[in-house]
């Protein structure tokens, strides 16, 4: 599933033309236009979380935007609204600024613009989350001081309802901190614990990309194989023959995404990853492959479909024998929704309501895929870091290949299924996960020696804020 921090994933990024208003606040630095008026007028009205206020002032100002309204109030109880940091482009109509969410550290690039005549409504706002700037970074905390100061965040966040989950930073391989927080099951009230298995969305991808990799290592693929040498009765012959597993790794092969009117009206019919391939599989690219980066489930699909052919092993199997089992991971599936698995969480969205908790089950799968959607523990994730790291699962050479990024994206570079970035001076590599209900995140550190983990069973981003918190403030390497 698509990450809130990928991108993941269904982060800031989820909400595109929200609470843009709330940005403008205490910034006397802004230019004189007819944008940085409306966006200090937005922010009046939003700020108050008022919704007859904010009501009037979208019929009056951006009256195609009246339909997200709820959406909107909603997402500025999550985030407080946002703190204007920096101009990056200014016209008497146009305006992109730098803007940091109150209730996080997180950045996000806004792009606004108003029609050239009076009363110059806003005709497009664009809220795109982004790496922190480096302009920004935060001071490096020793490791006592950032434990410290995780115990305060993240029991202010479960107070607030912010956040339940699990979260576990590890050094050298071994855990320095682990909480959870929260209930599993807030019918029954189970709290959360460290054995807890929550969904993990897209996080899957990184498994499905190992995998890929160990059958690059063993001489079954190679990285410039068109699809179609794999899946030789591939329905779309443009795809079989252009697009590389190399493309499909990066997401660069324009082979578009699930999710949508075709997944909904299908979601419980798409049991298995030929299911999919039937109903997208006539699809030609969304653009020519390799020319650009778009995040693309879809692609993470036709890998489950490639090992398969390659190993000769059913994709959940492989996975299980080759990289559960070797790394010593217990806890973590992709089993389906209507089997009872012992210690999964429920999960909780707002999505799609006023305001209110409710249980994300008619958003999920039947199962979990190649392209995410399984479950895991902190633990088990820990696991799985370690097993790289140690280079159980790949030789060197290719698990630095698989970690290290090929492609520019909004949130850092990607590489084989893994995020890689830079976070206060730090490299960092890993993968988020992101629907209703669900968000997680991963980030290993080699250079500072940390590994960071995040599960929550809340909508994005209750742990992408919680792993921002501590990556951006890890002891100096």
């Amino acid at each position: 599933m698509k990450k809130t921090k990928e991108l993941t994933i269904l982060s800031l990024t989820v909400f595109l033309l929200l609470s843009v208003g709330a940005i403008c606040a205490e910034q006397p630095q802004l230019p004189d236009t007819p944008t940085a008026r409306e966006c200090a007028a937005w922010l009046a009205s939003f700020n108050r979380g008022d919704r007859d206020i904010y009501k009037e002032f979208l019929q009056k100002n951006f009256p195609s935007h009246l339909q997200d309204i709820e959406r909107d109030l909603g997402f500025r109880d999550m985030t407080g609204g946002f703190e204007f940091r920096k101009v990056e482009e200014s016209a008497p109509t146009k305006l992109v600024v730098l803007v940091q969410e109150r209730a996080s550290d997180q950045f996000a690039r806004l792009t606004m613009e108003v029609e050239p005549g009076e009363p110059h409504r806003i005709t497009r706002m664009d809220l795109l989350a982004i790496l922190r700037p480096p302009e920004f970074a935060l001071p490096h905390m020793t490791e006592r001081e950032l434990i410290k100061a995780l115990r305060t965040r993240t029991a202010d966040d479960a107070a607030a309802d912010r956040f339940t989950g699990a979260v576990l930073i590890a050094k050298n391989g071994r855990p320095v901190f682990e909480e959870a927080y929260g209930l599993a099951d807030r019918d029954h009230k189970i709290p959360n614990t460290l054995k807890t298995r929550f969904r993990i969305g897209s996080m899957n991808k990184m498994f499905t990309a190992t995998a890929t990799l160990q059958l690059v290592q063993a001489g079954k693929l190679q990285l410039d194989d068109p699809l179609g040498k794999s899946l030789t009765d591939y329905p779309n012959k443009e795809i079989a023959t252009k697009v590389s597993i190399k493309q499909l790794l990066t997401h660069t092969g324009g082979t578009g995404d699930i999710f949508g009117p075709e997944f909904d009206a299908h979601r419980l019919e798409l049991r298995t990853l030929q299911d999919y391939v039937k109903l997208y599989g006539t699809r030609g690219p969304q653009f020519e492959p390799g020319s650009r980066w778009e995040y693309s489930n879809y692609g993470f699909i036709l890998l489950g479909m490639v090992i398969e052919k390659a190993s000769g092993e059913n994709y959940y199997d492989y996975v299980r024998k080759h990289i559960y089992e070797p790394a010593g991971i217990t806890s973590t599936g992709s089993d389906p929704e209507d089997q009872a698995v012992a210690d999964r969480s429920a999960g909780y969205t707002k999505m799609g309501s006023k305001g209110q908790w409710h249980a994300n089950t008619d958003t999920l799968p039947y199962r979990g895929t190649s392209a995410g959607g399984g479950y895991s523990t902190v633990e088990d994730l820990l696991r799985f870091a370690n097993a790289l790291e140690n280079h159980t699962l790949l030789k060197a050479e290719y698990t630095e290949m698989l970690t290290t990024g090929k492609v520019d994206t909004p949130r850092g570079r990607y590489g084989y299924g893994f995020g890689d970035q830079t976070i206060n001076g730090s490299r960092c590599f890993g993968h988020g996960g992101g629907a209703p209900g669900m968000n997680g995140e991963l980030e290993i550190c080699p250079g500072p020696g940390y590994v960071v983990v995040v599960l929550s069973n809340m909508d994005p981003p209750a742990a992408s804020r919680i792993s921002d918190f501590i990556t951006n403030r890890l002891p100096k390497e």
